[in-house]
């Protein structure tokens, strides 16, 4: 498969070829990622609660997420690489945004960078692409304002509502942005928008109208604990298989029956006659 470019992904959206986006957070699961065909990669915020066992995407650092995201650069090398821009980093100014996204790229390898919500982010959104760094926009339920809010809830039930968000995503677009996240979006709302969007729309409980879809890898997968959202679809159950497998290991230590023979390295038996000899004269 050949490397994805913003380029191509605008081709995806002129084809009507869906654009298939997942979040990873480490090294192995980039690696997974590559192996599977995803088209982007995301190291979202959302690693805050996933990876690093905060309460809210707020938390989470610049530093925290770099690091984060340089792993997810080392496993992959076909998809684009989107590094989110963590709360706190890039709203105060276009100065301080610009640095932010300028770390992203030069100390994690980001392709391009994400941040949220309309408002003053269509200008931070701006100053970021005119600086030469790629922005995606996002825009409907944006999780780093609904921690502060405390409003975990689809945007765009009414028709207002709807068209406040609809209004954000033509801003951002016109600022620059390359793509945009849709997320807690009725399906309707989405339909009604797409015919004017002219940027990949990837949906993410945001129907099916949309270019592309993303999921976050500890839902997919089924490892995550905390509640999950009605838009999430567990391909796999693998948090119940992974605790049965590290409970065997410690009964298997408690019951000396790991490590076995097999698992260890020989020793000549003269050696260690003489081994236990020297220990002996010591």
């Amino acid at each position: 498969m050949e490397r994805r470019t913003i380029s191509s992904l605008a081709a995806q959206k002129a084809a009507g070829e869906p654009i298939a986006m997942i979040t990873a957070y480490d090294h192995p699961s980039a690696q997974i990622a590559e192996a599977a065909g995803v088209d982007v990669v995301l190291v979202g915020d959302s690693a805050a609660m996933t990876v690093l066992g905060y309460d809210s995407t707020v938390p989470v650092t610049v530093d925290e997420m770099l690091m984060l995201t340089a792993a997810v650069r080392r496993g992959i090398r076909t998809p684009l690489l989107v590094g989110d821009l963590p709360f706190g980093s890039y709203e105060a100014s276009d100065v301080q945004a610009v640095a932010t996204a300028q770390r992203f790229v030069k100390e994690a390898g980001c392709d391009a960078v994400k941040l949220e919500r309309g408002g003053t982010s269509v200008q931070r959104a701006r100053a970021i692409v005119d600086a030469g760094i790629p922005v995606m926009g996002h825009v409907g339920l944006t999780p780093q304002t609904a921690a502060i809010t405390g409003t975990y809830r689809a945007r765009g039930r009414s028709a207002d509502e709807a068209f406040a968000v609809f209004e954000s995503a033509l801003a951002l677009q016109e600022a620059g942005c390359f793509a945009l996240v849709f997320e807690a979006i009725p399906a309707a709302a989405t339909a009604a928008m797409m015919p004017r969007l002219d940027v990949p729309v990837i949906g993410i409980g945001a129907g099916n109208a949309a270019n592309g879809q993303v999921l976050v890898w500890h839902d997919l997968l089924g490892i995550y604990g905390g509640p999950s959202a009605r838009f999430v679809k567990h391909y796999a159950e693998l948090r119940r298989p992974m605790t049965d497998a590290v409970a065997a290991y410690v009964a298997e230590v408690r019951e000396h029956a790991y490590p076995l023979p097999m698992h260890g390295y020989g020793m000549p038996d003269d050696e260690a006659s003489r081994l236990r000899a020297m220990i002996a004269d010591r």
